[in-house]
């Protein structure tokens, strides 16, 4: 069984980089084109033009299509713990990926086959510097790699197709698409290192100081993040973005052996707008409050009945159930479950659900997107895409790997340098019909737990991510892991705090059950983890009532706390 899982929530963001495959389971960029063609763009586009002329004059099979991309990051990246700086990490870095493609659109060495690795290609490290020489040195060396490993792959697929039946999807491997041409800034700017390393001592030293806390952390984190790519079609692309983001982790062990934890994050286009020291400091105290509750409360029984999940555990919720399962390759690979293939313009949310993703959408409802982008990892311009519209299936996320009935990409073929690109999602976005204020949407509930003769019925405030299984090997599952979780009492009762549940299900049967949303939009950001690696995308939606909802337990450790007392704090320690 092959699971995919979802990292919207990063516990150590970006000190080091992984290379996922196929497990699974930052910052204002200017619009102004340059007069002049950057440097770097136009090394890439003479060495392309030279070796794609090259392989097509000498090569068999001869490539039609070839691309390079390089991926600019520069990252600085800090944590603190106990009051003190435990790490700092700085860095530049360049990588190209070099893309050939042999045979032709109708059938070439992309073609998935069973039991595909997630990386075709070849990824190297390149010098920071446009220096013609070294660049072109590399992409001569990486050029012939790929185009070798090409050439064999396309051997070893159209060998395969003679011995096997043919595919369900007979649609092409590529699709053609206009070039474009486009050199858009991406401010440059100075992270106050010092500044932000005594942030972090004074919000890490608040989370030490409590005693049920046995480990924490506070990290900032800021990113710029510049695209150069170039094709044998005509495109020529410089564009990028920059992130910021700050998260605030507390961990304990209740006394059976559970292992707690409650988080925040906050994330941003830059760092000047990042909220205030006060503001955090306040998210702080929150996560410890919560931690501090998590300990006391009562550990969750399996249970299916009504419940609310707040805005965020709702993006959250359609990102795994919904938004993995209409990305364009995963309905043509046919060892995925195909949950929604054969359901275009069939109804597969209530009708007074809409859902789209925009890529081009920077802010929304008052808060900074991760998702958007100006051009996708395959030079396409990114596009508002409706998938649902009053709750019909109108379109999958597609990349240029056609599928049938949609031929061409709407912008949403995406990767992590060094993997390969195939269809990711951006900025999801939830609209509904049928709105009520947050009071009346909790008196739905109370009406539904009444109504079904439930004891209870669940709230859930905050969520840390999730995870699903899209292969046709396994069930069509989900799981969606949940921080805050309360018990919703139909007599009156407060609300009660409880710990140590998953929300788990299945697709379709989730969809069912959803009765009406707040008027209140949240935003949930974060790095998916796929196939083509870990990407940055949002999720935003109201919150949600369903009739019903299945939790199980966590895995639960046989490990009691520490039976040693806490160290003492010396005078004029960290704490």
């Amino acid at each position: 069984m092959i699971c995919l899982r979802d990292m919207l929530f990063v516990v150590r963001p970006l000190f080091r980089y992984v290379r996922k495959s196929l497990v699974v389971c930052l910052i204002a960029a200017g619009a102004i084109r340059s007069a002049e063609t950057p440097k770097l763009v136009e090394i890439l586009a003479s060495e392309l033009d030279r070796n794609f002329q090259a392989l097509k004059e000498k090569g068999d099979p001869k490539p039609y299509y070839a691309a390079y991309a390089i991926t600019e990051n520069q990252i600085v990246a800090m944590e603190a713990t106990s009051g003190l700086l435990a790490a700092r990490d700085t860095r530049h870095t360049r990588n190209l990926d070099v893309t050939i493609r042999v045979g032709s659109p109708k059938l070439d060495n992309y073609r998935r086959q069973p039991r595909d690795i997630a990386h075709f290609t070849l990824g190297s490290a390149v010098s920071l510097d446009d220096n013609p020489n070294a660049l072109k040195r590399r992409l001569w060396l990486d050029t012939d790699s790929v185009y070798r490993s090409a050439s064999q792959r396309l051997t070893n697929i159209k060998t395969d197709t003679q011995v096997k039946v043919d595919a369900v999807d007979q649609s092409d491997d590529f699709s053609m698409t206009a070039p474009s041409v486009a050199y858009r800034s991406v401010p440059e700017y100075k992270v106050n290192e010092k500044q932000w390393a005594e942030r972090l001592r004074t919000w890490s030293r608040m989370l030490s100081i409590a005693p049920e806390i046995l480990n924490s952390a506070v990290s900032f984190q800021s990113q710029r993040e510049v695209k150069t790519f170039v094709n044998s079609e005509g495109t020529r692309l410089q564009h990028g973005r920059t992130f910021a983001r700050i998260l605030i982790v507390a961990r304990a062990k209740a006394y059976d052996g559970m292992d707690l934890s409650t988080s925040d994050t906050i994330e941003a286009e830059e760092p000047g707008r990042l909220p205030d020291s006060k503001v955090i400091e306040a998210r702080v105290d929150k996560v410890i409050a919560d931690l501090r509750g998590l300990l006391k409360a009562p550990e969750v029984d399996p249970f299916v009945g009504p419940a609310i999940l707040s805005g965020r555990a709702s993006g959250v919720f359609f990102h795994e159930i919904f938004g993995h399962r209409i990305e364009g390759h995963r309905q043509k690979d046919e060892s995925e479950g195909q949950t929604f293939t054969k359901r275009v313009n069939k109804e597969v949310l209530p009708e007074f659900l809409s859902l789209y993703f925009d890529p081009t959408l920077k802010n929304y409802a008052n808060e900074d997107l991760y998702g958007w982008y100006d051009y996708d990892d395959e030079g396409v311009k990114a596009r508002r895409v409706s998938v649902v519209e009053s709750g019909i299936l109108k379109t999958f996320l597609l990349s240029r790997s056609p599928i049938a009935g949609f031929p061409e990409s709407n912008g949403h073929g995406r990767r992590q340098a060094g993997a390969e690109i195939v269809a990711r999602q951006s900025n999801l976005v939830v609209e509904s019909g049928k709105k009520v204020s947050t009071a009346e949407l909790r008196r739905m509930l109370v009406a539904e737990i009444k109504r079904q003769s439930k004891p209870y019925g669940l709230y859930f405030e905050s969520v840390t991510g999730g995870y699903t299984t899209t292969r046709s090997q396994g069930l069509q599952a989900f799981t969606v892991i949940p921080l805050v979780v309360y018990r919703v009492y139909p007599d009156g009762r407060p609300d009660e705090l409880v710990r140590g549940a998953d929300i788990v299900g299945t697709p379709l049967a989730s969809f069912a059950k959803i009765l009406a949303t707040s008027d209140k939009l949240e935003v949930f950001n974060g790095y998916c983890g796929a196939e083509s690696g870990s990407v940055p995308v949002s999720a935003s939606s109201p919150a949600l009532l369903v009739s019903e909802i299945e939790v199980q337990r966590k895995n639960r450790s046989q490990e009691r706390p520490p039976l040693l007392p806490r160290p003492v704090n010396l005078p004029g320690g960290a704490e």
